[in-house]
């Protein structure tokens, strides 16, 4: 077999509807698109109208508020901090500031600030600086031996 001899199987690309061609094709003068009108044009495509039937941007339930100042905080595990520590990308001994949890590639970028979750199991006792931390993250660091320390108002929540 040759690359000129490759065929799709029998009915895998069926032919396109040729429009515009002639009366005779039953698709000619105006292709099927009506007579005038702004979906007689090209280059139109009317995003989410249904042909007047109720949109389902409108049939959907509208619930809730989205604030549009609210806080996008990193979050780090303290799972992932304890792998990084045993890795030998963080060290234990200095204090975990949020530039080196970016510097070690534990965060991508600190958007509004590092907060600390509780996920996963602490063995090293490290010093935390970091913008937020949960209560339970919190209890987790200090029962290893270590602490956190908030750098924003945020307290501990």
């Amino acid at each position: 077999m040759k690359l000129n001899e490759l065929r799709d199987n029998p009915g895998a690309a069926p032919k396109a509807k040729r429009v515009g061609r002639g009366p005779g094709s039953g698709k000619g003068k105006t292709a099927g698109r009506g007579i005038k009108g702004q979906k007689s044009r090209s280059g139109v495509a009317i995003n989410g109208y249904e042909g007047g039937q109720m949109p389902l941007y409108q049939r959907l339930p509208k619930r809730g508020f989205n604030k549009p100042n609210r806080k996008s905080y990193a979050v780090v595990n303290l799972g992932m901090i304890q792998k990084f520590v045993d890795a030998g990308k963080l060290d234990a001994g200095q204090a975990i500031t949020e530039e080196t949890l970016i510097a070690s590639g534990l965060v991508r970028r600190k958007l509004d600030g590092v907060r600390v979750l509780a996920k996963g199991e602490l063995g090293a006792s490290i010093n935390l600086e970091v913008t937020g931390a949960s209560k339970s993250a919190v209890e987790a660091v200090e029962k290893a031996g270590g602490s956190i320390k908030l750098t924003s108002a945020q307290a501990a929540d």
